[in-house]
């Protein structure tokens, strides 16, 4: 992707992060998002995230993404998990799934804080595509088209960053509209 058009794609999403206002937090799920709280504390006031957060104490994972990090998060949001086959959230939230749960959740966290600008960057720098390995251990690919921005999973699933750059005191979220499933 040529610089012109990569640089009117990040301005796009940016401005859809920030409705227009790229310095300011956006809004996530209704609630205003707090570059002074953590990950876990800014999801916990998302109506659009409540599957996430539930999943996240399900697998055990609450302190880790409260912890210092820095933590990039690619954050389903409730429609994301409702495109999955039928029962298969209440499946990954049994105590005897909580493996295969941890997997998928660590899946969606990339380790350092990567802001849209930074994703965008690596693209460019790497032909288009921004490959990132999750703290899952296997790799997410992040590349924009017609001015918005997508993320494939191994399994070549692939989902739209809805909201970008939610700064958080430990990371930064983006919010995506699919579930990102590893390998």
């Amino acid at each position: 992707m040529k610089l012109s058009k990569l640089s009117a794609s990040l301005a796009a999403l940016v401005m859809v992060a920030g409705g227009g206002a790229a310095l300011a937090n956006p809004m996530v799920g209704g609630a205003a998002m707090y570059e002074s709280k953590n990950i876990v504390e800014n999801a916990i006031n998302s109506k659009d995230h409540t599957t996430l957060v539930a999943a996240v104490k399900a697998a055990g994972l609450v302190d880790t993404l409260a912890s210092p990090g820095p933590f990039t998060v690619f954050a389903p949001t409730n429609a994301a998990f409702g495109k999955l086959p039928a029962g298969t959230v209440d499946t990954l939230l049994k105590p005897e799934s909580k493996g295969t749960l941890t997997a998928v959740l660590t899946y969606h966290v990339v380790p350092g804080t990567l802001t849209a600008a930074d994703l965008a960057a690596n693209a460019q720098a790497n032909g288009g595509k921004a490959t990132l390995t999750t703290v899952q251990g296997a790799k997410l690919t992040v590349w924009g088209k017609d001015g918005k921005w997508y993320v494939t999973d191994a399994k070549g699933g692939k989902a739209q960053i809805t909201i970008a750059d939610v700064k958080q005191s430990n990371g930064v979220i983006h919010v995506v509209d699919g579930v990102l499933l590893p390998g």
